[in-house]
């Protein structure tokens, strides 16, 4: 599985954007030594006339998806106050932060 491919394919399911360019950053394990699993972090642009569907997920595979968007600052105030709690989301949103070209 191509992890840019998949990145798109979920970017559509689970958020309605269909992805032009995407930009792999890095491909860290969370936690090395104890488990295999390798994460691909990606970023991209969007626009609303990249919105394709109101995403959510695929019903199919038992998802339900609320789709949140909100500015980098109060992404970060979620961070410090508790509200975003995904290492993989918290992670991004720092990325963002520290190389503000990207957002």
């Amino acid at each position: 599985n191509d992890p840019e491919a998949c990145i798109r394919k979920e970017a559509e399911e689970e958020l309605g954007y269909r992805l032009q360019n995407v930009e792999r950053l890095f491909s860290p394990y969370m936690s090395p030594g104890s488990v295999t699993e390798r994460l691909w972090f990606f970023i991209a642009r969007y626009s609303p006339a990249d919105r394709i569907s109101a995403g959510g997920g695929a019903q199919e595979e038992g998802e339900d998806i609320e789709v949140l968007e909100m500015p980098l600052d109060e992404a970060l105030a979620g961070i410090a106050d508790g509200r975003i709690i995904d290492a993989k989301t918290i992670i991004l949103i720092q990325h963002l932060k520290l190389n503000p070209i990207a957002a």
